[in-house]
């Protein structure tokens, strides 16, 4: 099948990128949120990107706002990882809506409307949040209440629409997942500032408490069984506009380093190579290939993994294995990309300020995202033998 690739939107100007590189290490260093970056974006529209054009957005499919995504992250991963969070439900709310199902275009008016929606899907306890959380769900007049622990919550300081779920045990036998969005000027919620990490730290994706949170009806995206028979639409296109996005983050991050690391070998010189550049260090050339062998990869299966969902391919059942599997190699070949840059910076890496520091402890957060690579190969691996949604773990 040959997929035609929508050209790139370029939304953001080269300068605007710059603003946002400038101020990427202050945020790090400081561990703030990119409340600056945010309120550029906002002005510039990128918050609407994944919100089709007639609901006032730019229409961005998935190639589209990865490849958007990818040339922020270059600049300023942080803020990149962070937008990520509000753009995919977007994303998936703008595909349910082209295909018929208006069940979210509230989503769509809330974001045109500047509304800030965020992920508060991370828990102790479960690494299958999203099919089987440990927060629990009970009916309400008017709405839901969720009780529970959520970590990792990202933009705490900015959100105004909180993306959760929870598990409804009011029937035992019939549990259901309740997928829904917390607004901020609900009840029963608290932000905690627990945010102090190794990288990616201007996300401030602090915890969230929810004590008997209170969601309206009108903020609840689905109700659907627990465990992989509750994987609608809704939920597929969760996975899909999560991880490939995510994964065009870290893409992102692999490029940058690749560049750096490339651009100094072709600048430091060596009495060893009669004055030469490092560029003709045999070894050197060694690494640099294996880093140019690793980008090629990871480009290549988040690409096509996008293309695919965009053009609407049919892999059926093996869509959640060919998601956790691009996201997988996206994440551990940033990583080994970054790993090799920082070798070829020959220790200049290593210190504060510069760059290639940061970016190496941004890219530690790659594989953190779920699915981890534990449960990322259990998936792939269940779906490879047939026995995806199978006892035990579904």
């Amino acid at each position: 099948m040959n997929v035609v690739q929508a050209p790139p939107l370029n939304v953001l100007t080269e300068a605007q990128l710059d603003r946002f590189a400038a101020r990427a290490a202050d945020y790090d260093a400081e561990n703030r949120f990119f409340a600056e970056d945010l309120a550029e974006l906002a002005a510039a529209g990128y918050l609407q990107l994944t919100v089709p054009v007639e609901r006032g957005g730019l229409g961005a499919t998935l190639v589209q706002a990865g490849m958007e995504q990818r040339r922020l992250a270059q600049r300023a991963p942080a803020t990149a990882l962070g937008v990520t969070m509000h753009l995919y439900w977007g994303g998936v709310a703008a595909d349910l809506y082209r295909a018929g199902d208006q069940s979210l275009a509230w989503m769509l008016d809330d974001m045109t409307a500047g509304e800030i929606f965020a992920v508060g899907r991370g828990e102790r306890g479960s690494d299958l949040p999203l099919v089987a959380p440990t927060t629990r769900a009970e009916r309400v007049e008017g709405g839901w209440r969720f009780t529970g622990h959520k970590v990792f919550g990202s933009m705490s300081s900015a959100w105004t629409r909180l993306g959760i779920e929870g598990i409804d045990v009011a029937d035992p036998a019939a549990p259901r997942i309740v997928h829904a969005f917390l607004p901020r000027d609900s009840t029963g919620f608290s932000v905690v500032p627990t945010w102090d990490a190794m990288g990616m730290r201007a996300t401030r994706s602090d915890d969230t408490l929810l004590e008997g949170a209170f969601v309206p009806d009108r903020c609840v995206a689905r109700i659907v069984p627990a465990g992989w028979a509750g994987i609608d639409a809704f939920v597929l296109g969760v996975l899909a506009w999560g991880n490939l996005l995510v994964a065009s983050v870290y893409l992102g991050i692999a490029e940058r380093a690749s560049a750096l690391a490339i651009a100094g070998v072709g600048r430091r010189s060596s009495t060893a190579l009669g004055g030469r550049t490092l560029a003709h260090n045999p070894m050197l050339q060694y690494a640099a290939a294996e880093m140019a062998m690793d980008l090629q990869v990871a480009q290549a299966v988040v690409e096509r993994t996008s293309e695919d969902w965009t053009a609407g391919v049919d892999h059926g059942a093996a869509w959640a294995a060919r998601l956790a599997g691009a996201k997988h190699r996206a994440a551990t070949g940033a990583q080994r990309v970054v790993d090799l840059a920082l070798e070829l910076s020959g220790g200049g890496g290593m210190f504060k300020g510069n760059e290639l520091e940061r970016l190496y402890r941004d890219v530690r957060c790659a594989t953190f995202h779920p699915p981890n690579p534990a449960l990322a190969h259990e998936l792939i691996g269940k779906s490879a033998l047939g026995l995806l949604g199978s006892q035990p773990r579904w």
